[in-house]
């Protein structure tokens, strides 16, 4: 795929080049589809709250780190992506979490960048404390939905050219189930049945995929899905926690920085998300608007 130097005009208008419409599109309707046809065990109170905290969020950092204006598309990302994921029987535990998701995008950050996924790290802190779970079983067995969440999941990454994380931290976890289940003579039904969840599914497809909290180059980005994927499944096995992936990007993802050092990129930008290349004509430093950096 050629890069895209900004030396013409594209052909659709700009604002539809950010990606994160498609991903709103996309969790949207895997949410109502899980409303209406899976009945999830989800209020739409918490749903309302979680949305609504999410967005209040962002409001407050946009006004008190004095952003150009309020974009409130990458927040009701986390918001949505909360709702589909986090379960608790509390809708102040909801708002908490919004509340921790879009707060970490303003306070925790290393050079313009985030440095944790924000609902990751909110999932994180949620479980960690006792106060809510994940329910990897409410998506069900059928086969279709999961593919239907695996060709959303890659609409979105291609937008996002991010698609590499994706394929290859799957390519690794998958990999390695497969390899502990031949070491230990397991039928392979077991690992079959441990990557039949929507759960990380969305995990995959949009959550380790978050241009902004992935290294910049494709090699780092290769180095720190491998990096995840083999501290998911230590924690997994070794100390026998669920929900393996979300322990190890939230474990990892300090690496991100480090990795942006070690292999120098291009940093992602969501007005030319097909290549993640600023426009030739205006220097990086520059192209990073105000407004832009707590997307």
């Amino acid at each position: 795929m050629g890069q895209d130097k900004g030396t013409s005009q594209p052909s659709e208008p700009s604002v539809w080049r950010d990606p994160r419409f498609y991903q709103i599109a996309s969790l949207s309707t895997l949410l109502l589809y899980g409303l209406l046809v899976l009945h999830f065990d989800i209020s739409i109170w918490q749903i309302v709250i979680t949305i609504s905290t999410a967005q209040l969020m962002q409001y407050v950092g946009t006004r008190y780190f004095h952003l150009l204006f309020f974009d409130p598309k990458s927040a009701l990302i986390s918001s949505l992506s909360l709702c589909l994921l986090l379960r608790t029987n509390d809708c102040a535990v909801a708002a908490l979490a919004a509340g921790i998701a879009i707060g970490s995008k303003f306070v925790i950050r290393w050079k313009d960048k985030h440095i944790f996924n924000p609902t990751n790290l909110a999932l994180v802190v949620i479980l960690a404390s006792g106060l809510g779970w994940i329910s990897p079983g409410q998506w069900g067995q059928v086969a279709w939905f999961g593919f239907l969440i695996a060709c959303l999941g890659s609409l979105v990454v291609t937008r996002a050219a991010r698609a590499d994380v994706t394929l290859t931290f799957l390519t690794f976890y998958v990999g390695l189930l497969v390899a502990r289940a031949l070491w230990l003579g397991d039928p392979f039904t077991i690992p079959l049945h441990q990557i039949e969840s929507g759960a990380l599914l969305i995990f995959s497809f949009f959550m380790i995929s978050d241009p902004k909290t992935t290294p910049d180059s494709r090699t780092g980005r290769i180095v720190f899905a491998l990096i995840v994927a083999l501290t998911a499944l230590y924690i997994q096995f070794h100390f026998f926690k669920p929900n393996g992936p979300l322990w190890g990007l939230i474990a990892c993802s300090p690496l991100a920085p480090l990795l942006d050092r070690l292999f120098p990129g291009v940093r992602y930008d969501w007005s030319n998300p097909a290549t993640g290349y600023a426009p030739a004509a205006v220097p990086l430093s520059l192209s990073v608007q105000p407004q832009r950096r707590f997307s």
